[in-house]
């Protein structure tokens, strides 16, 4: 109301001297209009643009510039959906602590509501995804975010043991991205890790599993965990050799509970490289174009982990403390408990032309 105090007097003013001030008011009219709407808007706006303040939603330091009311997009998402494995790397940080694994029809319930919710990429991991059920399960789950919920990319995460040709021949045109674990090119050093079994060897297997992959158009990666075994090993000339799209290379990482503390599978402290190491490796393969690094800093918060039961993991404590399930109370509440740093997702690269598709590979 105090606004309109100056309209009012000079309103009051110009009735005691209509007469004589007749010509002046004239020349005032569109000079207290211009006032009005410089300072003031009908129904109390300000014609200024709002600006940041108290009560106002101000960017957050993890959303990518979400709004704190603003749910979180699921675009990229790992679903763990078994924790068993036939290897035994020293420093895995999603070990064995169940056999659990839900019914089929659940699990696709839950990956059509990320679907809904805005997913555009899966990836399923482990454990070893193909242990369970000769790889059936999870060729039906590809099959159906492929077919059915037409997801832009999917993507396997795996050891490679347990690979067949024939899951290829009957799968391969529904995945769009194979990612095989290679730590080493020494056979000796991947005993070391974990990665031996038997004998067979990894090395030649890899190299088996990439010719699948160009025979079945799959676009193929490798993914590498940087540890105290492998930190001084040259792998330029073989990974130049193999083409994959893309080469992860992590920083091996300590989760609580998990590859570190009291109730952890594994004890993975033996296995730790220092930052300054793990750049001197980045450094050592800097012209290998397709390498993706990955610090610790990098990875512990920018990935939506969904584990068994598809409930959301939180690491931005050290360990891994659960949501509830999507499946119980849906997507967009269990995603407030993810941890999940959108910004530094997109700062790692986490969203790239993940389709082969788009990739455009001379097969």
């Amino acid at each position: 109301m105090w606004m309109l105090v100056p309209v009012a007097f000079a309103g009051k003013l110009l009735s005691a001297f209509r007469k004589p001030l007749r010509s002046l008011w004239s020349s005032l009219v569109p000079w207290v209009l211009w006032l009005r709407a410089t300072l003031w808007l009908p129904g109390g706006q300000s014609a200024r643009p709002p600006q940041p303040g108290r009560g106002e939603p101000q960017e957050s330091g993890g959303d990518g510039g979400r709004g704190p009311d603003q749910p979180t997009t699921p675009t990229s998402v790992n679903y763990h959906f078994t924790r068993r494995c036939n290897y035994k790397c020293g420093f895995c940080f999603h070990t064995a602590k169940t056999s659990f694994v839900l019914p089929l029809g659940e699990a696709k319930r839950g990956l059509r509501l990320l679907q809904e919710a805005g997913m555009e990429k899966i990836n399923f991991s482990g454990g070893e995804p193909f242990i369970h059920d000769r790889g059936e399960y999870l060729g039906q789950l590809v099959r159906f975010c492929k077919e059915e919920l037409r997801l832009p990319s999917v993507s396997i995460v795996s050891n490679g043991s347990l690979i067949r040709e024939r899951w290829f021949r009957t799968y391969g045109e529904y995945l769009d991205i194979l990612a095989i674990s290679c730590d080493s090119f020494d056979e000796q050093v991947n005993v070391l890790i974990g990665r031996g079994q038997g004998k067979k060897n990894h090395v030649e297997n890899l190299r088996k599993l990439r010719t699948w992959c160009r025979h079945y158009r799959v676009a193929f990666k490798i993914n590498s965990v940087i540890n105290r075994f492998n930190v001084d090993e040259d792998m330029r000339e073989q990974i130049k050799a193999l083409n994959p799209v893309r080469w992860k290379v992590f920083q091996c990482l300590l989760i609580e509970g998990e590859n570190s503390g009291e109730d952890a599978l594994r004890e993975a402290q033996q296995f730790i490289v220092s930052d300054e190491e793990f750049e001197g490796f980045l450094d050592r393969h800097k012209e290998v174009s397709c390498l993706v690094p990955e610090s610790n800093q990098k990875m512990k918060d920018s990935y939506l982990i969904l584990d068994e039961y598809m409930r959301f993991l939180n690491c931005r404590n050290g360990r891994k403390d659960p949501s509830k399930s999507i499946l119980d109370v849906g997507v967009e509440e269990a995603i407030k408990f993810s941890g999940f740093d959108e910004k530094m997702f997109l700062k790692r690269g986490g969203k790239y032309v993940w389709s082969k598709a788009d990739l455009k590979l001379d097969w």
